[in-house]
């Protein structure tokens, strides 16, 4: 998935953009950006890419912020398998293998803090480092709820893991990251990934078909 500041360069501007909210540990996250790579791959012209980061697991958070696995969500053993289904449903649809469906028990919160801290700071190695991060999760089953991933992570797209590792532990990044998951909330985001273009909105990893109509509309 592209940003908007590493898809574009000085010779080449677009107009269209699109807004995607996504947690790292969602599956459908993995796959919508999936459809929107098979979107932008077969664009003439650039795409402008926001992430904003949303936590599914805000909800089931302690006070401390650690996530409360045993809290009722709602979500029952027949809705888990719905999921499965669903997900298997798109891997085929898309062309994606995943090594794992689900992921109930990883916590995303330290992933979404690196990932906003490269974002600001190192705009031209985000696209890099998101893509890390799903992969690791989805891919190779690691727990990027680990501060030590993260900065192996970083380490493999040229970043400077000491940075990150000290933007994980730091209050006010964690904070931001926080009134950016209020805000979600209060744009009206209840699940992810939503994705938002000129005032159109699709919900879920929807694809790259309808993701087109989203950004260009009728043309």
């Amino acid at each position: 998935m592209a940003d908007a500041d590493t898809n574009a360069d000085e010779t080449q501007v677009t107009d269209d953009r699109i807004t995607i909210y996504a947690d790292y540990v969602c599956p459908f996250c993995y796959l919508g950006t999936r459809s929107l790579d098979q979107y932008q791959d077969g664009r003439d012209e650039p795409l402008a890419v926001d992430w904003r980061p949303f936590d599914l697991r805000r909800g089931k958070r302690n006070p401390d912020g650690s996530v409360d696995h045993d809290a009722n969500d709602g979500k029952d053993d027949q809705y888990y398998e719905q999921a499965r289904q669903n997900v298997r449903r798109l891997q085929d649809e898309y062309g994606v293998e995943m090594s794992q469906e689900i992921a109930t028990e990883v916590d995303s919160f330290n992933a979404q803090v690196a990932s906003w801290y490269v974002k600001q700071e190192f705009p031209d190695r985000w696209d890099a480092f998101d893509e890390a991060i799903y992969t690791a999760l989805w891919q190779d089953e690691r727990d990027i709820g680990d501060s030590q991933v993260l900065t192996d992570l970083a380490d493999d797209v040229g970043l400077p893991s000491d940075e990150i590792r000290k933007a994980v532990e730091d209050d006010d990044y964690r904070a931001d990251l926080e009134k950016r998951f209020a805000d979600a909330h209060e744009d009206g985001v209840t699940g992810v990934p939503m994705f938002v273009s000129d005032g159109r909105v699709a919900r879920g990893a929807v694809p790259p078909e309808h993701l087109k109509r989203l950004v260009e509309g009728g043309q």
